[in-house]
């Protein structure tokens, strides 16, 4: 089973553990899990920090070359080379530089190669074109089965 990932990049601490609770019991049932993400700053990370937790491997699809330099924070940019290293593939999408297309072909790439996602969303649109909405519409449109992790009442800043 290949689980994929899309998300929002600043989740609340209430988020981050209802995520994590969720992958510690799911991801290690039935052998290592395989995933994939696009290692963007928030649950792309959190992610596959967990898969990489439960000894399985990590598919990354990167949105453009120079991607690592988009991410917010230095430490997200650390753990973004950490991770990238400890994927066994690396797909970097067509584009030069970051951008919404960009963002958004790598979100239909990502869902293409996964049975499963999962969304750390609070169900509201996207604030750009390429974002965990769009993502979680492109997953729905062509049949992937999609598990939405946020809880009631949270609000992401």
């Amino acid at each position: 089973m290949r689980f994929g990932v899309t998300g929002h990049r600043v989740l609340p601490p209430s988020i981050v553990d209802c995520a994590v609770r969720h992958w510690r019991r799911v991801l290690p049932a039935g052998g290592p899990p395989h995933g994939v993400s696009n290692l963007a700053d928030g649950a792309d990370q959190l992610f596959a920090a967990q898969v990489l937790a439960a000894g399985g491997t990590l598919e990354v699809v990167l949105p453009c070359r120079g991607y690592a330099r988009s991410l917010l924070a230095d430490d997200s940019r650390a753990r973004f080379e950490e991770l990238r290293r400890a994927a066994t593939t690396v797909t970097t999408m067509p584009y030069p530089e970051p951008s919404e297309r960009a963002f958004l072909a790598a979100g239909q790439a990502l869902v293409d190669r996964c049975d499963h996602l999962f969304a750390v969303w609070d169900g509201r649109p996207a604030r750009g074109v390429g974002g965990t909405a769009d993502v979680v519409a492109y997953a729905r449109a062509h049949g992937c089965p999609v598990t939405v992790l946020w809880v009631d009442g949270v609000f992401r800043a």
